[in-house]
């Protein structure tokens, strides 16, 4: 199956080329192999490296047959509530909710935050559009704002230059898993009095100024999808120290009413009531067991992922033409992805096609969200973002990625640019 996905991402010519030989390799051995000889024809082709791919194991399936066993596989169970236990010790935070997917947590966020029509909320530019979407999602409006060229978060600067009196919030990303300003941030935040939401979708176990991502802001997220650095293939955990703001949120997960495990231990017949709209947002136990499985391996991983961040930097630091990242000393990404920047005259998009058709897996970094459709033909002065959205490539990196791996992609890196 892997195999397959690679091939899926070379080039039809590629793929074809592989094909033929593949086959003149099957009919000679056919022509020398007896007819009672099992017939094994060994490819000469590399093992595809993938951009990314989660490591779970039999913990992890483990975890999920104990669910099975136990009868409760919805949401809102004992195991979400595991979940919600870890988030609260990894982030510090008072109250931490279990949800479908991070997108799903941003929406309830901003919701509670009590965005709407009207008003506007200031974006980092450079995001997957999940962040603008949310904010339409509440029928408020996105104004898009630049971001840094070394981390590619919001720029604090650019903040104060949009804001009006139609402002309500900020919404700042930790973008590929590195800390945005929040000091900063968090003062322009409150004197303007505007909430500050933190998008840390990519940087579960990741610091700022010493204190852990997910605890910034009136309300956090985090995403638990497949590529992230911990993972339950969709899922989304919120966190926050208001307790009304927690309550909102815990009810409109579960369609505005309390949840079913929460009634169970009721000495009455708790029969629930809708007094608002509601979603269906609620993380299954199935899932829930699966994450919390991986947040007691979350150290380890992040060992692993900043070696490797670390050897991509040493390896790649003179290569003409590629940028590795630039981290400030105040804060410490996840490295949920690795993205170099491949400077002018160099072709970003020519290196990761180059790339896919040797096997090995790479992609943008992020979107600059304002060049997207669906956000109109609002203007957005971004030209980091743009950069950025044009400029950076990611390589592959994930837990599993070993070194001799690593140097291949490297050497092939430096193969195509020559």
């Amino acid at each position: 199956m892997n195999r397959l996905i690679a091939y899926s991402n070379s080039s039809a010519e590629h793929r074809q080329d592989v094909i033929r030989r593949r086959c003149r390799l099957a009919i000679i051995a056919c022509m020398s192999a007896s007819p009672d000889t099992d017939l094994v024809v060994e490819s000469t082709d590399p093992e595809p490296i993938p951009l990314t791919r989660p490591a779970a194991g039999d913990e992890e399936l483990a975890a999920v047959a104990e669910v099975f066993r136990s009868g409760w596989l919805a949401g809102q169970g004992p195991r979400g509530t595991a979940l919600e236990d870890g988030f609260r010790e990894l982030t510090g935070r008072a109250h931490a909710i279990a949800l479908n997917n991070c997108t799903a947590a941003l929406h309830l966020a901003l919701a509670a935050l009590g965005a709407g029509p009207g008003q506007e909320v200031l974006v980092a530019d450079y995001s997957f559009p999940a962040t603008g979407h949310a904010v339409l999602y509440c029928g408020a409006t996105p104004v898009f704002v630049d971001v840094r060229p070394d981390t590619g978060t919001i720029d604090p600067a650019r903040v104060e230059d949009l804001i009006t009196p139609r402002t309500r919030g900020i919404v700042a990303v930790d973008s590929l898993g590195i800390p945005a300003d929040w000091a900063p941030l968090a003062e322009i935040a409150q004197r303007h009095g505007l909430f500050l939401l933190e998008d840390a979708a990519c940087a579960t176990g990741g610091m700022y100024g010493g204190r852990p991502c997910g605890s910034f802001g009136e309300i956090a997220v985090f995403s638990l999808h497949a590529r992230k650095g911990i993972t339950c293939g969709e899922g989304g955990v919120l966190t926050t120290d208001d307790a009304a703001l927690a309550k909102r949120v815990r009810a409109d997960a579960c369609f505005g009413m309390e949840s079913a495990f929460a009634r169970q231990s009721a000495d009455t017949l708790a029969i629930p009531t809708f007094p608002s709209l509601g979603y269906n947002y609620k993380l299954s136990d199935v899932l829930a067991a699966i994450a919390t499985t991986q947040l007691a391996k979350l150290e380890e991983f992040l060992r692993r992922r900043r070696e490797l961040a670390a050897r991509y930097n040493r390896l790649l630091a003179d290569v003409p033409g590629i940028l590795t990242p630039s981290i400030p000393d105040d804060r410490i990404p996840t490295w949920q992805t690795y993205a170099i920047l491949v400077e002018r005259p160099l072709d970003r998009d020519a290196i990761a096609i180059a790339l896919r058709s040797e096997g090995i897996g790479s992609n943008i970094g992020t979107y600059a969200m304002h060049q997207q459709g669906v956000y109109g033909a609002q203007f957005a002065d971004c030209p980091v973002s743009d950069m950025l959205f044009s400029q950076h490539l990611a390589l592959p990196m994930y837990v599993e990625l070993t070194d001799a791996q690593q140097d291949r992609i490297v050497e092939t890196v430096c193969k195509i640019i020559k």
